[in-house]
């Protein structure tokens, strides 16, 4: 019988190639692609409060868990400032165990389903994640709110594990990020944890701040009810500061007080006319939208509804304060900012949803004075034209004015969202406790310490505004250093 074309020497190697090649094609196997959050379309969320987006299904969240590579040196759990299992909870994901994924995230955190719709993914756990280097990272933060919000449909709620109780009391002034991390964190190692908040609401920031749209109050609520059954009291309308102050706190027999009390006072750019009826700081705005609901009919809140509206700022404040905007009925909103699109500090998602719904932008260009009329209320902003010089302290190219380039811009309301600062009236009170010139309460960055015994800070009191998950990280370290603290005490 004549020899085919490949010896079996030669067909023993082709086969050990195809094996060589199936074993390579498996260890560098085509991934799905990032999955795509559907989401309410803009034409029909501008005329509404409800959440935009709508979260991913269990297929997809499964689809989206299986492209993670489950690195045995996780960047990404570096990158996070609560640092979260995240390969671990992913995994469950991946597997269908959601319950277990849900559980694995209350290790380190309290509000992964805040987290996983507000923060900033893309500038902390996702760009460092590895498939970020050619392509599309792991959906960290869908990840994360799909799992939160699968225990929430379930009507489960994980409640981690609670250490015997210490005897020691800990005060938190506070019920934002920070305050609510530090208080979680302290009740489940056995201590004694009473919240503070000034509000009827708790919350801070995250319902004062974020509009319903991003993020709904429900969930914020059922994060605090996860608190209560941990053994947490929460009191509202309580106001440190005023009712009782740090010292009569740690008088009442509290062992140890955490200030996290946020950044509420609000900036204004201090030009002529801003005083004018139909002014707002985007605190007052959004407080009295998300607080007070004065987009609802059934509450009697008085908020002023523009037909052409002004947000001067480009942060994600600035977005929120212009989409809320939209929805209370204005007809057109402009945000006016004073350096280009590549210089604004907002997520892209949210310049991006902005965008989608309508807001339309005035780069480079800032506000010199708010005009009225005759009976006191907004007719316009007379503007300048400005452009990019070099980088300032910031970074980012500073924005230098163009002489005779002035001009009026027409509206009929103006939201300032260009910051805030600390509310004074906490470190006012408590004698002994160090402040920066800006009014920020000087905290130790690693341990929350303060200059005053048995008093920590932590969030945006300390570094200013900033992001939740920071509010966050910044109050577990301190909870930590809380810990010790009375655990030294008690020795």
């Amino acid at each position: 019988m004549a020899a085919g074309p490949f010896s079996v020497r030669d067909s023993n190697e082709f086969k050990e190639l195809r094996v060589s090649e199936a074993i390579a094609k498996a260890s560098k196997r085509e991934r799905p692609p990032r999955q795509k959050m559907p989401e309410q379309p803009p034409d029909v969320r501008v005329h509404n409060f409800d959440e935009v987006p709508f979260g991913l299904s269990p297929e997809q969240a499964r689809l989206e868990a299986s492209r993670c590579l489950q690195c045995k040196k996780p960047s990404c759990v570096e990158g996070c400032p609560v640092c979260i299992d995240i390969p671990g909870f992913i995994r469950l994901i991946a597997e269908g165990d959601f319950e277990g994924s849900i559980r694995k995230l209350k290790e380190q955190t309290t509000l992964p389903a805040v987290c996983g719709r507000v923060c900033p993914q893309e500038d902390q756990c996702e760009k460092v994640c590895v498939l970020a280097k050619k392509g599309d990272p792991v959906a960290i933060g869908y990840l994360e709110r799909f799992a939160a919000d699968h225990e929430m449909q379930q009507g489960q709620t994980a409640v981690p594990d609670v250490a015997p109780p210490t005897g020691k009391r800990v005060a938190v002034v506070g019920s934002g990020p920070a305050g609510i991390t530090a208080a979680y964190e302290l009740a489940k190692l056995g201590h004694q944890v009473t919240v503070f908040e000034a509000f009827h609401k708790t919350g801070g920031v995250l319902v004062y701040g974020i509009p319903e749209f991003r993020l709904p109050k429900a969930i914020v609520e059922r994060d605090i009810d996860t608190l209560r059954q941990m053994g947490v009291e929460v009191l509202t309308n309580y106001v440190v500061g005023k009712l009782d102050t740090v010292d009569e706190l740690l008088g009442q027999g509290y062992d140890a007080v955490f200030i996290g009390t946020g950044a509420g006072l609000p900036h204004f750019l201090d030009v002529p006319g801003e005083e004018f009826n139909g002014v707002y700081s985007a605190n007052e705005f959004l407080t009295r939208t998300n607080l007070m609901k004065a987009y609802r009919a059934d509450h009697d809140t008085p908020i002023r509804r523009a037909k052409r509206a002004v947000v001067f700022g480009g942060g994600n404040v600035a977005m929120d304060s212009a989409r809320t905007a939209l929805r209370l009925g204005a007809e057109e909103v402009f945000i006016l900012y004073r350096r280009t699109e590549k210089e604004m500090p907002a997520r892209i998602e949210e310049v991006h949803h902005a965008k989608d719904e309508g807001v339309r932008f005035e780069f480079l260009t800032a506000p010199v004075q708010v005009l009225g009329d005759e009976k006191g209320w907004v007719r316009g902003v007379r503007c300048l034209r400005m452009e990019l010089g070099e980088p300032d302290a910031s970074g980012r190219r500073r924005p230098i004015p163009i002489q005779g380039s002035e001009y009026d811009f027409p509206c009929d309301q103006v939201i300032v969202a260009i910051g805030n600062g600390p509310n004074p009236l906490v470190p006012s009170t408590t004698p002994d406790l160090q402040t920066t010139r800006w009014g920020n309460i000087v905290a130790d960055e690693a341990t929350g310490v303060t200059s005053k015994a048995g008093v920590f800070a932590g969030g945006d009191i300390v570094t200013g505004a900033a992001t939740v998950i920071r509010a966050m990280g910044a109050g577990k370290v301190a909870a930590r250093a809380i810990h010790q603290y009375l655990l030294a005490v008690a020795t």
